[in-house]
């Protein structure tokens, strides 16, 4: 199973590698900048969700009432 796996990627690695540069640079863009905005968006709501979480409740309780 893994040897298979292996092997496929062996061939993508290879075939990207002897790609014209134009191809590699959209493929990369294609894949690479939707999976960079992805975890973006996780790590923010990861570290959001963290401060809310640690944070203290001073938006809550204001001492001028307001």
């Amino acid at each position: 199973m893994l040897n298979g796996l292996a092997n496929w990627w062996d061939g993508v690695e290879l075939w990207l590698a002897q790609a014209w540069f134009p191809v590699q640079f959209v493929l990369v863009m294609v894949v690479v900048v939707p999976l960079c905005l992805l975890a973006a968006w996780a790590i923010d709501k990861l570290v959001g969700r963290c401060g809310r979480w640690l944070g203290t409740a001073r938006d809550d309780e204001r001492p001028d009432g307001s």
